[in-house]
Order: C-alpha cells, then structure tokens, then sequence
C-alpha cells in the first residue's frame, strides 16, 4: 500500500470549497520511514537522516511562517496502540494544530518557501493522515 503524504488534487479542491474566514483545527497523524528519502537533487540526498530528523528539519524550518499566521499547535499526544480501526495502522506523531482561519493554512501551503521546506516533510512521511476540523464547544455528555 502507497502511504498519504501530500493531497489529492480533489482533496486540496474541497479543503478550498470550504469557508475560508473561520478558524480551523487540523489532525495530524503521522507515521515516519525508518530512512528518510530525499529525491537525488535534494542536498540531503544520501545523507542517511531518519525520518524524525527530516520532519524535525521541517517543523524547524516552517515554524516562523506558522507562527507567523497565527498558526498553533494546541494539543499533541504520542499514540500507543490503534483500539478501534485497522490493526496495521500506526502512528509516530499525533498533533492539532489550529490556525485562525482556512485563509492562513492556505497562505501557509502555497508560500514559495513552505514549497521548499515541505521536501523534508515528504521524505520523512511513510503516511499521514490530514483532517480539517470545525472547532465546536462539546456538549452535554461525557465529563459532565
């Protein structure tokens, strides 16, 4: 099975369909190569960097343009077993992050630098998942 690292054209046309004035919550579920694999042009090409490194040289790299839209990481968790879905799905690395609307994750994607930092994402990731959330208060319920 080929793993989700970047989206689908069709995917990043729905994420843009949506409103893009009010703030979003984005799942991150990440799981990392062992090796990350740079292609042969990229300058860390064969430098034998794992999969942790690279996405850690991503989040170095991107951090300023993140914070700088108002981007935050507001809640992150290291997963430990899969309890309800498929058996072979694991995850390295488990965050949200919030950004105060769509606009600013948009701003984010698109910058002529994010393209560059995004390689070292694209090698670290065996597979990912991306989820767009709508923050909402939580109800009545569990915890009350």
């Amino acid at each position: 099975m080929t793993g989700s690292v970047d989206p689908l054209r069709a995917q990043f046309e729905a994420f843009k369909a949506l409103p893009r004035d009010t703030p979003v919550h984005m799942l991150n579920l990440v799981r990392l190569k062992p090796q990350a694999d740079y292609p042969e042009s990229h300058p860390n090409h064969g430098r034998g960097m794992t999969g942790a490194e690279a996405y850690a040289a991503y989040g170095a790299e991107s951090r300023d343009l993140f914070n700088s839209l108002g981007g935050k990481q507001i809640w992150a968790g290291r997963p430990e077993t899969v309890v309800t879905g498929p058996a072979d799905e694991r995850w390295d690395i488990a965050f949200i992050a919030e950004y105060p609307n769509a606009g600013a994750f948009l701003a984010m994607v698109v910058h002529p630098d994010y393209r560059e930092w995004v390689k070292h994402r694209q090698a670290a990731v065996e597979d990912s998942r991306l989820i767009r959330l709508a923050p909402v208060t939580p109800g009545p319920g569990f915890g009350e």
